[in-house]
């Protein structure tokens, strides 16, 4: 038995591990960022009636951050 081979592939299987995590965490927080910004569009009245310098972004920016801190 080649113990050192082992270890050599535990190692490898242990970082394709990690990545594949990090790539889901990713994947998660893309998704998240882009549903917010979404509703937060659908909150204004939609693209094109959204109306620029609108405080809601800022308002809910600081009660979010209050809240859940800044990430």
């Amino acid at each position: 038995m080649n113990y050192f081979k082992n270890i050599e592939e535990l190692i490898v299987e242990n970082e394709a591990s990690k990545r594949a995590t990090a790539l889901k965490d990713n994947s998660s927080t893309l998704l998240t960022y882009w549903s917010i910004g979404k509703l937060i569009v659908e909150a204004q009245g939609g693209e094109k009636r959204a109306k620029y310098g609108d405080n809601l972004i800022n308002e809910w920016g600081k009660k979010l951050s209050l809240k859940y801190g800044k990430q």
